[in-house]
């Protein structure tokens, strides 16, 4: 497939299974900016219903984040895309008011304000579930809903922190450094979504109420710390930074290649930290003697010698090109690749083939390349329905907090 030929925009006339496994789950955000909207937006990529509120005015703030076109953020087009958009304020009784008539009969509600806020207002999960016991309410905060910190105001960078991952990232001996995006709260996210289909689950499939589903950043973040704690409490290891080596399993790193063109970073990444794949990757570095030593045959003996492994690979690597590299090793199975910025993404094939990079239009019409739908299903797969909406689009759509099916 041409890496540039479009993947279309999809039209009314799907086949089946086109209106996603989430056809009729009625979802309300409340939420602003990240966690909570990215959460409803991996429903309504698969055909959940998603109303979300906005104030009145600005709306989101995500509408003015980063970069913008014609006043209007384009990562909005892809955090609100499948979603109707209806302004209310909820620091007002009339905004309060609407919340509930729309949360009766809704099957979710996803909010990501400071724990304390909704119920300030009227809204908490006591009142709603009162309301509609079949209501599942999605809650993403800084340090979940209980506990001596669930007060505090948290953003994706205390999350990542107290979560261990900003610890562990960067180059040894100089100051810890963000991922480049607000990955905790992508992360908190994801178990939300993980959260609502298990609610959905018990509720429809085993015959439950609703539920809370309490998720914190900093939660989000620890569980995705492998062997973190047991390593200190066993050990009383510390983690500590290691750049772009993976400590403990060896070889696994970033290498230096022979500099090529206008690159301005000739590095390749090589995973040859399986047995068979550390024989293959000696033999094709023209090394032999560590391919047959036996007390490198397991990772373990590896990581004991990581520094000698990486040195070896990249005596080899820099007198390369990436592209020879990377023909070398894919000839010889070693996992291997090069770091794609967003150019690379944009036009590279596999993510064409895959439908990864959507052609689609926002709401005036004008073209806009976006990330395609995961995960991919065979039956019920999700799609990009509807652009993100214009601020308040669907008032009309709700009048009277009555919950109407998009036009």
């Amino acid at each position: 497939m041409d890496a540039d030929a479009p993947t279309p925009w999809p039209h009314d006339d799907q086949p089946h299974g086109a209106a996603g496994p989430l056809a009729g789950v009625r979802v309300l955000e409340l939420g602003q900016l990240i966690a909570g909207p990215f959460a409803a937006r991996v429903l309504a990529d698969f055909g959940a219903d998603v109303i979300k509120i906005e104030p009145p005015g600005q709306g989101d703030p995500l509408r003015k984040w980063r970069l913008l076109r014609d006043g209007t953020s384009v990562w909005w087009e892809v955090q609100s895309r499948n979603k109707r958009s209806v302004c209310a304020d909820l620091r007002t009784p009339e905004g309060q008011t609407l919340v509930r008539q729309l949360a009766a009969q809704a099957d979710v509600l996803i909010e990501n304000f400071k724990p304390g806020t909704l119920e300030g207002w009227g809204l908490g999960w006591e009142a709603l579930h009162a309301l509609n016991p079949r209501l599942i309410m999605l809650r993403v905060s800084g340090y979940g809903q209980t506990g001596p910190y669930a007060h505090k105001p948290g953003f994706a960078i205390l999350g990542e922190a107290m979560g261990g991952l900003r610890y562990l990232t960067g180059e040894p001996g100089r100051v810890p450094v963000r991922c480049g995006v607000s990955i905790g709260d992508s992360i908190a996210a994801l178990h939300g979504v993980i959260g609502v289909l298990l609610a959905l689950y018990h509720r429809d499939a085993r015959g439950g109420q609703g539920q809370m589903v309490d998720v914190a950043l900093y939660e989000s973040v620890f569980n995705l710390m492998e062997s973190l704690l047991p390593e200190y409490d066993a050990f009383g290891v510390v983690r500590q930074r290691a750049g772009s080596a993976l400590p403990g399993i060896a070889p696994s790193n970033a290498y230096r290649c022979r500099a090529a063109g206008d690159d301005p970073e000739p590095y390749v990444l090589i995973g040859g930290n399986g047995d068979g794949i550390f024989r293959r990757l000696m033999h094709a570095i023209g090394r032999p003697d560590l391919a047959d030593d036996p007390a490198l045959a397991h990772n373990d003996g590896r990581a004991r010698r990581a520094a000698e492994l990486d040195a070896a690979i990249e005596a080899w690597t820099q007198q390369r090109t990436v592209e020879e590299v990377i023909a070398a090793l894919e000839a010889a199975d070693v996992p291997v690749g090069r770091i794609y910025t967003a150019a690379d993404i944009a036009h590279d094939p596999h993510y064409a083939a895959r439908g990864m990079v959507v052609h689609a239009t926002d709401r005036e019409g004008r073209p806009l390349k976006v990330p395609g739908v995961v995960p991919k299903l065979s039956a019920t797969p999700g799609r990009l329905r509807t652009p993100a909406p214009r601020l308040g689009e669907h008032g009309a759509q709700v009048a009277g907090g009555r919950w109407r099916a998009p036009d």
